[in-house]
């Protein structure tokens, strides 16, 4: 009987989760080994990695070490990092000593022969190698990715988000835990370029057949960001000047590209100036800003950014304003600020990577054309909300399964709402670039977002953060018009998950100029100068729903 009732209990969460997040997904031991925050894994603080890996790009085989630098949080005995099973792990030390590791799912945990005291600062020393995952349709699935170019040279790039770094090199494999710093070094076949993050301090050829590039990345960096390219790359450097001195641009790409890409990465120092105008300074200026051509279509991998947008407008080609401007260029660039600078805790929020780096789109368009431009490259995105889960997944498992890509689109039409909720744009703009330098190379959460936007706008919209984020379907507003005269009548409320959910909306008038209400999720009254059949909602500035009840 206890087994039955513990049976319709577990039934009972799974329908709840579906009920939650739009489908039924039953979480396992291992995604909790990666997305939890065990005991095993606060222990300790990763201050720095030293990962060098050998790339021997024949065999699709790669070897190598990672050095974890860490502080002990907590008195521990056990500690686990990360390492797909599917890797060979040939060696852990410790202070000289070998130490003994038992491996679970892709978790490792290493046995220490005494107890790590608080404060301590040690070095783990992992040996590794192993053929690494390979990305079935990067960037979205993560792993390998082994090409040639147009020439018949090899082409090799690597992304893991969502999937995790741990897929290729062992490390804490979490996001609320960045190194301060970081040192990659790459072996490679000699006659390639090997690029990886943060500048370069040395290319040494180790004899006739291989070359190790070294690279330092001197700010903290997530995992998923730590990147390797390897082609016959040409190089070039590019000063950008601002108010704190004269910058690197670095721009690695393929040969047979080197005309188109200097054409198409001239874009490159008008969008800084834009996202610096409005974020606050580039995050990263001593590692300098590069651009890397890549065999997948691009990826925010810091001070690397993988551009394969094959220099076309728009998305791939898709440029629905013909506005001419590069999608990979502009978005992939804005994570620099928002996702690699501003960073979440949880993978499960990873809207605040997507959200507000979509919305970057739209001030970059903003700034460089107009407002009226930038609310139609905004509703040209409108289509692709989905509304069938929410913006913000279960914590502690590493969530990466959204039923659409609301927490891009969705995510950007909800700053783009608060904006004209809060109706103060040098309020607005004052907000959004005291947030990204308060939190500029943190890592935060949505609670914590949602409490400092409140106080540092004087009002409290938790309902409006909490309605785009934690609910699935739009606000609806149901109303009913009735003709009062030359004028119209609307009873209206709000159809919405938050209780005290009470956005403003503006009506056009018949002067086609906008008048606003303030609904709530009460029925109300409102009259407007407006005939009944002139009626129209101006949804330039808001996103939601409506649904007409009744017309008289």
């Amino acid at each position: 009987m206890v087994q039955y009732m513990q049976a319709r209990f577990f039934l009972l969460v799974l329908l709840l989760l579906s009920a939650i997040w739009g489908q039924a997904q039953p979480f396992s031991h291992a995604d909790s080994l990666r997305g939890a925050l065990r005991a095993e894994r606060t222990c300790y603080d990763v201050t720095f990695y030293d990962l060098e890996v050998k790339v021997d790009i024949e065999k699709q085989f790669i070897a190598g070490f990672n050095d974890i630098h860490f502080t002990a949080v907590h008195h521990f005995r056990v500690l686990q990092f990360d390492l797909f099973d599917n890797m060979s792990i040939d060696g852990v030390t410790y202070e000289g000593k070998s130490l003994a590791f038992r491996r679970e799912s892709n978790a490792v945990f290493v046995d220490f022969p005494a107890e790590v005291q608080v404060g301590h600062h040690g070095v783990l020393h992992i040996r590794f190698s192993g053929v690494p995952i390979a990305a079935s349709r990067p960037p979205w699935d993560g792993g390998f990715v082994w090409k040639k170019d147009g020439n018949g040279q090899p082409w090799v790039g690597v992304a893991c988000e969502g999937t995790g770094a741990s897929l290729w090199w062992p490390n804490k494999d979490h996001l609320s835990d960045e190194p301060d710093s970081m040192r990659i070094s790459i072996v490679a076949p000699h006659g390639l370029m090997a690029v990886a993050n943060g500048q370069q301090r040395s290319v040494k050829d180790l004899d006739a057949n291989w070359t190790k590039t070294e690279w330092f990345v001197s700010y903290p960096i997530n995992n998923y960001n730590v990147t390797v390219n390897i082609a016959d790359y040409v190089h070039w450097n590019e000063k950008y000047s601002n108010a704190s001195g004269i910058h690197d641009l670095d721009y690695y790409v393929l040969r047979e590209n080197e005309q188109k890409a200097h054409k198409q990465f001239a874009q490159v120092p008008p969008m800084l100036k834009c996202f610096e105008k409005y974020f606050g300074e580039y995050p990263f200026w001593k590692d300098g800003y590069a651009l890397v051509e890549t065999s997948y279509l691009g990826m925010e991998h810091q001070g690397a950014i993988a551009y394969g947008n094959h220099y076309r407008p728009g998305y791939n080609g898709y440029d629905p304003l013909k506005l001419g401007w590069d999608y990979i260029i502009i978005h992939e660039s804005g994570h620099e600020w928002w996702g690699n600078s501003v960073s979440c805790r949880d993978h499960a929020e990873l809207w605040i990577h997507e959200g507000f780096c979509t919305y970057s789109e739209a001030v970059y368009v903003e700034e460089l054309w107009d407002l009226k431009t930038s609310i139609r490259y905004l509703r040209s995105q409108r289509g692709n909300i989905a509304n069938r889960s929410p913006i913000v997944g279960p914590l502690n498992v590493n969530y990466d399964n959204w039923n659409g890509s609301d927490m891009y689109y969705k995510g950007s039409w909800m700053l783009h709402t608060l904006r004209f909720a809060v109706a103060d744009d040098v309020l607005w703009w004052k907000t959004l670039k005291t947030f990204a330098e308060t939190f500029k190379h943190k890592n935060t959460n949505t609670q914590e977002i949602i409490a400092w936007w409140n106080k540092k706008l004087g009002q409290d919209y938790t309902w409006l953060w909490r309605e785009y984020l934690y609910h699935a379907a739009a606000p609806t507003l149901l109303y009913k018009l009735k003709k009062k005269g030359e004028k119209t009548q609307i009873k209206c409320r709000w159809l919405a998950g938050e209780p005290n959910f009470a956005l403003p909306i503006p009506i056009l008038t018949s002067t086609g100029e906008s008048s606003m209400i303030q609904p709530t999720t009460s029925w109300q009254k409102f009259t407007l100068p407006v005939p009944i059949d002139q009626f129209k909602f101006d949804r330039r500035t808001w996103y939601g729903k409506t649904r007409n009840l009744k017309k008289k």
